[in-house]
């Protein structure tokens, strides 16, 4: 899957679908759990479990659309936060929020939504993005976001799984460039770490809130959590900065990424040391800022 050869992934997982066929249905941790066993979608109701991430669940949202063409209904249990995109997914008749006890749904068939490209035998074609896939609610009212040069939003913290993704934030001071406006999309940043990078906060409760500030900034930077995701398959352009082991859905080389076309990957060139990735984006972005200046 991160080389792009869909067809033997899919080989190895009808290998490990054969071994685990006969394992206990919802048993374990739910991010371990093997749910589709094998059966088909067509005419049937689907009900599609959301068991890992936030940025999981977004990514494989795009397969959602080829799920309802085959099925009689989808319906997805999804992580709360993530129910006003959910639900306007195209592919989804209906979405509610997971908690700890049995769906309160009717459904014929269960699958986890990142096995749903496999049940599917998606192609590297069919994986990449034509077109943003997801929509947001309307807005009332518009994020008080400052216009002022070419603005930015940074995000550099992420969640306990893998803290190699984080960046320290005093390293990011260096992309307080002329013509730039640093916005902190960092959820709980510290007014000493907005100081010191130069950014301002305009963190938001909410995950479409969030993704109507990143429709008005000009360019997100952000390591590689739920927000790169959103940016992602919002079409929004965004420069991903990656470290030398990262997670399978990146190549471990080059800057681009086949699920979102909108995206930049940078690389780590020595494990755990962000000091030249930073420096290249700042020479980067120095550059971009002077090409989109106005007049």
């Amino acid at each position: 899957m991160r080389a792009g050869d869909f067809a033997v992934a899919w080989r190895i997982t009808d290998r490990d679908l054969r071994t685990f066929a006969y394992a206990p249905k919802h048993i374990g941790p739910r991010h371990l759990q093997r749910i589709w066993r094998g059966e088909p979608f067509a005419d049937r109701d689907v009900l599609v479990r959301c068991y890992h991430g936030l940025g999981d669940t977004i990514q494989f949202l795009r397969f959602m659309r080829p799920l309802g063409e085959l099925a009689r209904s989808v319906t997805v249990w999804c992580q709360e936060e993530l129910l006003p995109l959910v639900e306007r997914t195209a592919g989804v008749d209906r979405a509610f929020a997971l908690h700890d006890g049995a769906p309160e749904a009717n459904f014929e068939v269960d699958i986890e939504i990142m096995e749903v490209p496999h049940a599917l035998r998606v192609s590297c074609e069919q994986v990449g993005m034509r077109a943003p896939y997801l929509e947001l609610p309307r807005q009332d009212a518009a994020a008080d976001l400052d216009r002022e040069g070419f603005s930015v939003g940074l995000v550099w913290q992420v969640g306990e799984w893998d803290k190699r993704r984080a960046i320290p934030s005093h390293l990011l001071r260096s992309l307080a460039v002329p013509g730039v406006t640093l916005h902190a999309l960092q959820s709980g940043a510290r007014k000493e770490e907005l100081d010191r990078i130069g950014a301002r906060d305009i963190s938001t409760p909410g995950i479409a809130d969030l993704g109507h500030v990143l429709n008005q900034l000009d360019l997100v930077i952000c390591v590689d959590t739920m927000v790169a995701h959103l940016a992602g398959a919002l079409g929004r352009e965004a420069w991903v900065l990656l470290h030398t082991d990262c997670d399978w859905r990146w190549p471990l080389s080059g800057d681009r990424s086949i699920w979102y076309p909108s995206m930049r990957l940078f690389h780590q060139t020595r494990p755990g040391d962000w000091t030249d990735v930073v420096a290249e984006v700042a020479v980067k972005l120095s550059a971009r800022a002077q090409f989109d200046k106005p007049g």
